[in-house]
């Protein structure tokens, strides 16, 4: 019963502590200083050996000006403790009251103690970057270093020459650290990705390129060029990292799954040129099955997007070929969905396409591949307008693949299926639940969408512009964009100033760009820009011709502006990262 009563008593000690430990911090942490102090000072009484304690009631002495106070606990500190760190606070506490000579002669005794014990090094150097005296810091680490070469603090010395300005010196030691210490790349890297990404106004990002591909001339370790690849794909620059994989490979073969991840970050960044030249790479140099069906199946994807219908029969011909290569089976069902979407899609061949999906799901696949083949097929339904038996398949998919991205996708197909047929209401139900999807991509598309038939519904709710205009969307997905583009000027015509104008504009310049009508698109992008100063697709007008000047008209002089009002008027579009990396790569940035 006693033992019973010693640790109730115990526990409701430590309990009772930790209160006043907090209420401690509370005080200290709103400014109330007087009251931080009597709390401390308790603390102190039952926790003399606690140097946190310590800290904080100097801090507190010194923002209520009781200079005394706080000098008289720093050199009890000093004498108790013998730690060198504490001349830093003694110093510190003279500046603090414009005793300049006095501080500086505190901050070289703590120097000198690093003289006498090099690992005073850590406590001193500590102590002068929480004060903000980076200069004596680096003075500190440098010292530490010249003792004893086998002392490094590149990393910590790369933060503060990058506090104090100095990005040269920094991407210097920051280099130096992941050499010496390659564990700690993934830690460096992080902190250059910050700096690149907050590079708006400084040379940061050219000065890394430049050091780099110095480091890459005058020293052959690989390591270098795997360095100023990881620094191109930063950039997007996917073509340069490839010079850089590809001199790698040469040289250490087993580095290949590097080329492919190269490729596949391409794809995902719509640079089809670049992922064309790194996948015929790969396709020259594996012998690997997958590896050959995954680099066959994009770039037949490819010749599709850019085919003209005098070039379909040859791409039917070359699907033939490849499945007769490498067999009608689970490994080849991507290119099986492929063939069956280019038959429906393209050809208009709908009972083909079905065919092909037919044969892929009599197949022993495992449930994400039958669950890929379900959501080709209800494509395809929905394509011939079934839209009941698509959204049959669209709700298997999602309870088949509850918590993956291929369910929410497919949630996201029923959303839009329903805004297809024109039921608007459940598709807003869909799209409120999907809003918050955790896979970025799904929860833009449907937002986007989610606005769209939200606020066309409140401004008129007949829906009769709405339904115009999901008529048009429908024409567009089925591939039909000379009868999609006749519904979007006839709704710009018929509904002229009604909340779907600017909708409307940036579909008309959507389209015209899929017909490869350039200029007419930058004229609706332009009338939207113009028109709709308030507009939420704003930005996606000014993005959408910027790349049209970039991409297709080769005049980056106009696209540069576009670019820039992206940066600066709309920093929360999704095409804010993509076009800092444009209007940067034309204001010259990337140049040596």
């Amino acid at each position: 019963m006693r033992l019973i009563g010693q640790v109730v008593f115990l526990f409701f000690s430590v309990f009772a502590f930790s209160q006043n430990e907090q209420l401690a911090q509370n005080y200290y942490e709103k400014g109330e200083f007087e009251k931080a102090v009597l709390s401390y000072e308790e603390l102190i009484s039952k926790q003399p050996g606690n140097s946190i304690y310590y800290s904080r009631l100097i801090d507190c002495y010194q923002q209520l000006s009781q200079f005394e106070k706080a000098d008289k606990i720093i050199n009890e500190r000093i004498k108790t403790t013998h730690m060198a760190h504490w001349f830093v606070e003694l110093g510190y506490n003279f500046q603090l009251q414009k005793k300049s000579e006095k501080a500086t002669q505190n901050y070289q005794l703590a120097i000198q103690k690093i003289q006498e014990n090099i690992s005073n090094v850590y406590g001193v150097a500590n102590a002068f970057e929480r004060k903000v005296l980076l200069d004596y810091a680096l003075q500190s680490y440098e010292l530490a270093i010249s003792l004893d070469p086998k002392y490094r603090f590149n990393y910590q010395m790369a933060l503060i020459y990058g506090q104090l300005g100095k990005p040269e010196m920094m991407i210097e030691k920051f280099l130096e650290e992941m050499y010496l210490n390659p564990q700690n790349s993934v830690m460096v890297q992080n902190q250059l990705t910050r700096f690149m990404n907050d590079d708006v106004d400084t040379n940061f990002n050219s000065l890394l390129r430049k050091s780099l591909l110095l480091k890459v001339q005058k020293n052959q370790d690989l390591f270098w060029n795997q360095v100023l690849s990881w620094f191109f794909v930063q950039q997007k620059e996917y073509g340069k990292a490839f010079v850089q994989e590809k001199a790698i490979f040469k040289r250490d073969p087993d580095t290949f799954s590097n080329i492919v991840n190269l490729a596949q970050l391409a794809i995902d960044d719509g640079e089809d040129e670049t992922a064309q030249e790194i996948l015929t790479f790969v396709l020259e140099n594996t012998q690997d099955l997958d590896l050959q069906i995954f680099a066959h199946h994009y770039l037949i994807q490819l010749k599709i997007e850019k085919a003209i219908p005098a070039s379909y029969p040859k791409i039917e011909q070359e699907f033939d070929l490849l499945l007769k290569q490498y067999g009608i089976s689970p490994y080849t069902l991507s290119l099986q969905k492929t063939q069956a979407e280019f038959y429906a899609f393209t050809l208009g061949d709908s009972e083909k396409g079905k065919q092909i999906l037919n044969q892929a799901m009599s197949l022993p696949l495992n449930k994400f591949q039958m669950n890929e083949a379900k959501m080709e097929l209800a494509e395809i339904l929905l394509y011939e307008e079934k839209f009941n038996q698509a959204l049959l398949y669209f709700s298997q998919i999602e309870e088949e693949m509850k918590n993956d991205a291929l369910g929410h996708q497919a949630s996201l197909k029923a959303a839009q299926t329903s805004y297809f047929k024109a039921d608007f209401e459940w598709a807003l139900i869909q799209l409120k639940v999907l809003k918050s999807a955790s896979t970025q991509l799904i929860a833009n598309d449907a937002l986007e969408l989610f606005l769209l038939v939200n606020d066309n519904t409140v401004a008129d709710s007949t829906q009769t512009a709405l339904k115009k205009f999901s008529k048009g969307d429908f024409l567009l997905y089925k591939n039909k964009n000379r009868e999609a583009l006749a519904i979007f000027q006839q709704i710009l015509k018929e509904h002229k100033g009604e909340e779907i104008e600017d909708e409307t504009l940036l579909r008309l310049g959507q389209t015209f760009e899929k017909l490869k009508d350039y200029n007419l698109a930058l004229n609706h992008y332009q009338l939207l820009i113009d028109n709709h100063p308030e507009s939420i697709y704003r930005d996606e007008a000014l993005f959408f011709s910027a790349e049209i000047y970039t991409k297709f008209l080769n005049q980056p002089e106009k696209a540069k502006p576009l670019y820039e009002a992206v940066l600066f008027n709309h920093q929360d579009s999704i095409h804010f990262v993509e076009a800092r990396k444009k209007f940067r790569q034309l204001r010259g940035d990337s140049n040596l």
